[in-house]
Parts: structure tokens; sequence; C-alpha cells
């Protein structure tokens, strides 16, 4: 049976692309989160008025890959979890780090993966990412979907997702696809 989870991490475009090339991940889908506004547009994201994350909706069948390594991929390729608030030149509450999680289970997992990331000093600061419940999720415009397959060519990708994707190789290889 599938699970699903909701993670923003900067850029939805570039989380996205993480997600669609991790073994096991049968969907991911880009959308909002975490706000407060009904049914908001791209354009009302980016000014940061509405609370809302860019994020992604990860459906993955946990036979395949667990929860737990879920999150690693998300900790450690596909952004970084402690910057406040951004995520290199991208600056806004719409591209803090959260999870938004929809069962005590994940947010277990998520404060247990978070608590050995620190504990083992992954990263040279601690982790800030927002652990939140899931409330409201607000599927993107379709063009944002699949946006870098479609775009490959576009140059804020092509900058910032294949150092990503070579993460997911260097430190998951056995989930990378690509």
């Amino acid at each position: 049976m599938s699970e699903t989870i909701v993670l923003g991490g900067g850029c939805f475009w570039c989380v996205e692309s993480v997600y669609q090339n991790v073994g096991g991940v049968e969907a991911v889908e880009s959308g909002y989160a975490g706000g407060n506004t009904d049914n908001p547009t791209y354009e009302q994201i980016c000014t940061g008025r509405t609370g809302h994350a860019e994020v992604v909706k990860v459906t993955f069948d946990p036979a395949k890959v667990s929860l737990t390594e879920i999150l690693e991929v998300f900790f450690i390729a596909s952004h970084d979890p402690t910057t406040l608030n951004r995520q290199g030149n991208d600056v806004g509450t719409q591209y803090r780090s959260i999870i938004l999680w929809n069962s005590e289970q994940q947010l277990e997992t998520a404060k247990t993966v978070i608590d050995k990331l620190n504990t083992d000093n992954v990263f040279s600061g601690k982790i800030v990412t927002e652990l939140k419940e899931l409330t409201d999720y607000y599927k993107a415009e379709q063009y944002h979907q699949n946006y870098f397959k479609r775009n490959p060519m576009q140059p804020y990708c092509l900058f910032s997702i294949p150092p990503k994707l070579s993460k997911l190789k260097k430190y998951f290889p056995e989930k990378a696809l690509a």
C-alpha cells in the first residue's frame, strides 16, 4: 500500500526532480501547503504573504523505499535543511524547509531522522526544518508539474538540479534511478 508525505525544500522544481529519480517513488506532484490562503496561485505564493511553502507531494511504496530513506534523501540530496527561509538565492518563507506530516508515525520518524543527522553532525549547522501537520495542500499549476523534464535547458534548473542528482547518486546509489 502506498504512502504519501508532503515536503518543502525550496524550489519545488528541484525537489520534484530528485524524487522523480528515486526507486520506489510512484508519483511526485508540485504544490503549495502550510499557509493561510485557500487555493493560492503561484503569483500569490511568490509574495511570501500566503504563508505557504512550495512543496512536493511524494507518493511511495514503503516496501521498496522506507519513509526514513525518503527523509534522508530530502535532507541530504534535495536541499540544505540548515538555512532558514531560503535555498541559495531563493529567499522567503515560501522556500522554507518543511515536512508536512499526516500521521504520528511520520512525525516520529521525521524527529528521529533529524536527531540522528544533527547528532552525527552531517551538516555544518543544525537542521531548521519545520515539522507541521498537513492541513492543506493545493496542487500547483500544470506548467509547474514535471518542470525540469519538460524544460531541460532552463538556466535556473541547469544550475540547481544536476548537483542535487549527483548527491542522490553519491549518497543513495541503491535508490538512484538516474
